[in-house]
């Protein structure tokens, strides 16, 4: 992967409908980066696991990276479904949001304990919360929505009812919907303050399904992320922060990705773009207190 940026002068919008509807969508956004991920429940079933941070998944401050988290959530999910026996019959599933809230960074070679539940559920979708707790004091919350999907027509399709059952136990709601948190269409690229940066696929990058790989989004993230800021001092990625990423639709092998971002006082946004069409939306900033 390799990022090219390209800075161009910007003139801020006219006033006007369109910048009051681009306020109110930034208030959607602040407001999404704002929501209490669900807490783990007094009783039901929950996966665990264990391992320790890898040299390959860290930084030069040796901070575990968020595509080195996405990674730890896709391998315990994996494992969780071969755990319960429920590889076979459903082992393909598709992450439509990931929500990683960072509360205390994990550092190499500190080891890491997953423990995974589910929050949520409908009939072709759930909610999985994963906490990862550090043994030299990290803590990072997540949560998941991921849908399962039909190997034959690969669209989502119902989750068996004695799987339901086993997730039911733990969650707290039984009729989740998909709602987009990053409400916030991708802003024009002459905007003050928006910069577009190439994002170049490896073969790496791609798997089996010809689709770019969930944490390689991370990936694209993390190096827009580097040198944020925190408002209080030091890097955002050092304290605690709230990294939100929605998948819209796939990217493939063949498709030129375009990261059209922004930064304010306090977090960072990132559209990724093929041909002007938005496929997928981050956003970054201090986790709320």
């Amino acid at each position: 992967m390799n990022c090219t940026e390209n800075r161009v002068r910007k003139q801020a919008p006219a006033p006007g409908w369109k910048n009051r509807g681009s306020v109110h969508e930034r208030r959607n956004r602040i407001l999404a980066l704002d929501r209490p991920l669900a807490a783990a429940p007094a009783r039901g079933r929950f996966f665990e696991t264990s391992w320790p941070v890898r040299t390959g998944d860290i930084d030069a401050a040796k901070r575990l990276r968020l595509d080195g988290i996405a990674r730890y959530l896709q391998d315990a999910g994996l494992d969780n479904l071969d755990a319960v026996d429920a590889a076979d019959s459903h082992p393909l599933w598709i992450v439509r949001r990931t929500v990683i809230d960072v509360v205390r960074p994990a550092v190499w070679p500190e080891r890491v304990h997953l423990r995974r539940w589910c929050s949520a559920l409908s009939t072709r979708w759930t909610n999985m919360r994963v906490q990862i707790e550090g043994e030299a004091g990290a803590l990072i919350e997540t949560e998941g929505f991921w849908i399962h999907i039909s190997g034959e027509t690969g669209m989502p399709t119902r989750i068996d009812d004695g799987f339901i059952e086993r997730l039911g136990e733990s969650a707290e709601e039984h009729r989740l919907k998909w709602k987009r948190w990053l409400v916030e269409n991708a802003p024009s690229a002459d905007e003050d303050g928006i910069v577009d940066t190439e994002f170049v696929l490896r073969r790496t990058d791609i798997d089996p399904f010809d689709h770019v790989n969930n944490a390689v989004y991370w990936q694209a993230v993390e190096e827009l992320l580097a040198d944020h800021e925190h408002p209080g001092g030091g890097r955002l990625v050092d304290n605690p922060h709230r990294a939100v990423l929605e998948y819209l639709s796939p990217i493939v092998s063949t498709d030129r990705i375009v990261l059209r971002s922004r930064r304010d006082d306090t977090s960072l946004t990132v559209w990724f773009l093929v041909d002007d069409a938005l496929r997928a939306v981050a956003s970054v900033g201090p986790l709320a207190a």
